[in-house]
């Protein structure tokens, strides 16, 4: 069976004219299972399993810090890591989200947007990539941290580089072999595609292979997100806002003698007993000492 990525399209799809495929491409079922089932498979594992993870294990909803055995490297690479990370998604949204009819009518010319994407997308791989290898070398080299490592934690790291390379090695060959058709005339409308439940797989069959793998391991990679320390990626301490102040010691003596009132966030919580035994001691050691006399 062969089709093209408008004869898959149904009439009156909200989807640009970017989405056609300048070659026909033969889809099979294997293709079919690829591009247009797993990716549905592997949104439910990412859905299902956040929920169960966060029902059944929110003790480990954690990264299991370990700034405490070692700061001196971590304190370089884990802003490396985290902002190079967020700066290659934010490339990908742009890239995968935005069609390019959008960026011509703005006056970003193709010329122009693949100069940004590559430039930028390129510093931001590089440093994110050098974020994880300082993260895999501290804590293959600091014993403290390299004993708190689980096979999770390991397999996690593989799963997370061999994503960053893949990424990486596609960019580079974008940019050396022009005969690669631009993944904004295949990935993107794809990935669009899902997302209005019609999956356009003649559009990423035609694809490189390049883009491919890189998209598989992708999806292998969120596939396993919910049980690795990376779902924590999820949670947002937005708390931290709003919760009050705790005072562990006061800096202004006389705020204990009572001449400066204390400004509390939350009444103190006390109990029955202890506010009974409080204001008997003083009475049972008046007697006591009556009776002695």
């Amino acid at each position: 069976m062969t089709a093209t990525a408008a004869s898959l399209l149904a009439p009156g799809t909200s989807l640009p004219l970017e989405a056609a495929v300048p070659a026909a491409a033969e889809v099979g079922v294997g293709e079919v299972l690829l591009w247009g089932v797993l990716p549905y498979v592997v949104l439910a594992i990412v859905i299902g399993g956040t929920v169960w993870r966060y029902k059944y294990d929110q003790f480990g909803w954690t990264t299991r810090s370990s700034q405490l055995y070692e700061s001196r490297i971590l304190r370089i690479a884990s802003p490396l890591f985290h902002f190079g990370i967020l700066a290659v998604l934010a490339g990908h949204v742009m890239g995968l989200l935005i069609p390019k009819t959008w960026t011509e009518a703005v006056g970003v010319t193709e010329g122009m947007y693949h100069f940004l994407a590559l430039s930028i997308g390129l510093v931001a791989g590089v440093g994110t990539l050098l974020g994880i290898v300082l993260l895999i070398w501290r804590r293959r080299t600091t014993g403290p941290v390299f004993m708190a490592t689980t096979k999770n934690d390991k397999f996690m790291y593989v799963m997370l580089v061999a994503a960053l390379l893949t990424g990486l090695g596609t960019t580079l060959i974008s940019v050396f072999d022009h005969s690669v058709v631009s993944y904004r005339e295949t990935v993107s409308p794809w990935f669009r595609s899902i997302w209005i439940l019609q999956p356009d797989v003649a559009a990423m069959t035609a694809a490189g292979i390049s883009f491919k793998v890189h998209a598989l391991w992708a999806m292998a990679l969120f596939a396993i997100w919910p049980f690795t320390r990376l779902v924590h990626a999820f949670t947002a301490p937005v708390h931290y806002l709003f919760r009050p102040y705790i005072v562990y010691r006061s800096r202004d003596g006389r705020s204990s003698s009572g001449l400066v009132p204390v400004r509390r966030g939350w009444e103190p919580v006390g109990t029955q007993d202890r506010v009974r035994g409080s204001s008997r001691r003083p009475a049972d050691r008046g007697s006591t000492r009556a009776g002695r006399r």
